[in-house]
């Protein structure tokens, strides 16, 4: 156990969309997990090392932005 928890929160969404997840396939929704998860690593690693906010959500962005599962940087 880490007793000294970090003393920040990173927070990211993958959108509201309009399928139910019943409606999903299996593989569709452990591809939608793995892109959060790999955004939630990259803003984490930066606020882990001392970085910025602002460096933090950029890098979870661009992770959501190169992942063809969400339409983030799309519209």
């Amino acid at each position: 156990m880490d007793r000294n928890p970090p003393r920040w929160t990173l927070v990211i969404h993958g959108g509201s969309g309009s399928m139910r997840r019943e409606a999903l396939l299996p593989e569709d929704d452990a591809a939608g997990r793995a892109g959060l998860a790999a955004a939630l690593e990259a803003g984490s690693a930066i606020l882990r090392a001392g970085g910025s906010a602002l460096d933090a959500a950029e890098a979870a962005v661009a992770v959501l932005e190169d992942d063809p599962h969400f339409n983030a940087g799309r519209g």
